[in-house]
């Protein structure tokens, strides 16, 4: 099928929907960006994560999603290249989504987690299972969302965070929210410096080459032109350079360094019936490796996209939605190993949810692209919910995929330009149960994936990408929250446990880097303006090797954190606390030979005014 027919159903299907009946649609106060996750994915697990938790952990996206999630991170050392595996996955199966749009590298297919300081978001959230119909490649795993919510009440609010710690670790981060009812506008500056110098459990060993710094800019700004229509900007800019950590003294010391920039442009329309939205986003990704940082030598790769899209949401009624997402993305990249090139992608999403009763609804969406690069297969997603009272059932079943990245395609005497996109078929049955203040849910699952792309030696002797491998992933995943208000204490707990077992079909082992275990937990208390935090984390054994060799695996480990603060303000929040991390000063790491840092320290204030 080809883009202009795509888009020439997508505008069909729209305007089928202009005589059905019309409905008022409320405005909340709060305006979000991605719709979607709220009004279509009522069938799935989504773990939301409030601004005071994202307060409550380290700044990194890593530290905030490993002791908080279900999601298994592997890290080549503190503050280096870090990994997710949800559901079995490899990090490329694992999206990310920036205000609604898939923020994943076109080059290598996968986000860096260590990239991303989670101070500058007013939430993040965690959608387990395929997401693909709406958030195209990679969404296979899960998705992983990163907001910016403009309120549009009245307001003025400053806020102030800088910690200092270990191993000359400091941050600094500084927010603006401010809006008089007409705009509403949220500005963030943060920074990250360490020398990361840890010493390793081997005695007159650290870790060396292990420096880092980062700088992220970050802007949403959105302006009521009248009670239906919304303009809004978004905006970041991301700096880092990183030393990577030697493995042995002996090694070269390489460094690496990134700068990328988002950049979102966003009309919404709100009538009686129908909202109207058109977004225009531009991302920039370029990073510089050198092998030698005595060298003036470097390899680089620099990457360019642009996205056009219009989503369009239809109330037939108030038990009935359909919502029709039709985009065009060009990619225009080029690099040290890959000569120029460009993609365009031109999609079309129709997405339908109804609500049968007040307690039964289900959910269909499908997804068609078309591009010269690659055979897209067609996209699909059939979910349902019902509620049995404190009970309620939840199954969705699903096709994701993961298209070839341009590393995967272009790479200069490597690339392969005949690679299919990589598939995925889920299914899985969630539980949720509520008893006043005490939420647990639960979640069995089943994916059977297809066509991963694994870089192997061809006949030459020279890795090159095919289509090979099958896996079979079954997993458990439960998630328990619990809150207890008494006189003047407050009482939280949390936690999580997942089950997986990621399988190689053709080998019958399990996937390198997936733990059949994880759990988390963590227990708050407040009194007053006094509160406590404890954080545990337990990660099973993982094997390194392809074939399960039990001589090469990293062992599992159990890691806590503690930590406290008083808040001296009056009106205003003037908060002072510490943390102790690796309290029990735990010998482990995630990848082999890469130790992370024993038992360390931090102190912080936040001022709230």
């Amino acid at each position: 099928m080809t883009c202009r027919k795509l888009f020439l159903l997508g505008f069909v299907l729209m305007c089928q929907c202009i005589f059905a009946q019309q409905i008022p649609v409320g405005l909340d106060e709060v305006v979000i960006s991605d719709t979607q996750l709220k009004n279509f994915s009522n069938s799935q697990s989504v773990l939301k994560l409030s601004d005071s938790i994202i307060k409550k952990n380290q700044p990194s996206l890593t530290a905030l999603l490993n002791y908080n999630s279900v999601v298994y991170f592997k890290e080549n050392g503190l503050g280096m290249v870090s990994s997710p595996s949800f559901r079995g996955t490899t990090a490329a199966q694992t999206a990310v989504i920036w205000n609604g749009i898939n923020i994943n590298s076109q080059t290598t297919g996968q986000t860096d987690f260590n990239t991303i300081t989670t101070f500058d978001f007013s939430s993040v959230s965690v959608k387990a299972g395929g997401g693909s119909v709406i958030y195209g490649s990679s969404a296979v795993g899960g998705t992983i969302h990163l907001n910016n919510d403009l309120d549009f009440g009245k307001h003025f609010r400053n806020e102030v965070n800088a910690q200092y710690g270990s191993f000359e670790t400091s941050a600094l981060h500084y927010g603006i929210d401010v809006s008089n009812g007409n705009f509403s506008l949220k500005g963030s500056l943060s920074a990250n410096n360490s020398e990361n110098d840890y010493p390793y459990p081997k005695a007159g060993m650290k870790n060396e080459n292990g420096q880092f710094h980062n700088k992220s800019y970050n802007l949403a700004f959105g302006y009521q032109l009248n009670p239906k229509n919304f303009l809004k900007l978004y905006s970041q800019v991301f700096d880092d350079e990183r030393h990577f950590s030697l493995a042995t003294p002996s090694d070269s010391r390489t460094k690496y360094s990134d700068f990328n920039t988002r950049h979102l442009a966003e009309w919404d329309l709100y009538q009686d019936h129908f909202v109207s939205k058109i977004k225009l986003a531009y991302l920039t990704e370029e990073y510089n490796y050198f092998a030698d940082i005595d060298s003036d030598d470097f390899s680089f790769g620099k990457m360019k996209t642009f996205i056009a899209k219009y989503d369009f949401l239809y109330h037939f009624n108030e038990r009935t939605s359909a919502n029709v997402i039709a985009d065009f993305t060009q990619n225009d990249g080029k690099g040290s190993d890959i000569l120029h090139e460009r993609r365009q992608i031109a999609t079309i999403s129709a997405l339908f949810k109804q609500h049968l009763t007040d307690k039964f609804l289900y959910e269909l969406s499908v997804r068609k692209e078309a591009t010269s690069n690659y055979k897209s297969p067609l996209l699909f997603s059939i979910g349902g919910s019902y509620a049995f009272g404190f009970y309620t059932l939840k199954t969705n079943l699903s096709r994701n995929f993961r298209i070839p990245t341009f590393n995967d395609l272009y790479w200069e005497g490597a690339g392969n330009p005949e690679l299919k996109p990589k598939n995925s078929y889920q299914g899985e049955i969630g539980n949720a149960f509520k008893f006043g203040n005490f939420v647990l849910t639960a979640a069995i699952y089943h994916s059977e994936i297809s066509d991963m792309i694994r870089w192997i030696p061809n006949s030459s002797g020279i890795f090159s990408p095919v289509n090979t491998t099958k896996v079979s992933v079954y997993g458990l995943e439960t998630i328990l929250n619990w809150k207890k208000h008494f006189g003047k204490n407050n009482i939280e707990f949390s936690g999580t446990y997942a089950y997986t077992d990621s399988k190689n079909k053709q080998l019958d082992k399990q996937l390198t880097y997936v733990p059949f275990h994880k759990i988390t937990a963590a227990i708050g208390y407040g009194f007053k303006k006094f509160s406590a935090n404890y954080q545990h984390l337990f990660t099973g054994e993982v094997f390194t090797q392809a074939d399960n060799n039990p001589a090469k695996t990293v062992d599992m480990y159990n890691v806590s954190n503690i930590s406290a603060d008083y808040d001296f303000g009056k009106t205003n929040v003037y908060k002072i606390g510490f943390r102790v991390m690796n309290l029990w000063d735990e010998n482990y790491e995630s990848v082999e030979n890469r130790p992370l840092p024993g038992r360390n320290f931090n102190v912080y204030l936040t001022l709230n005014f």
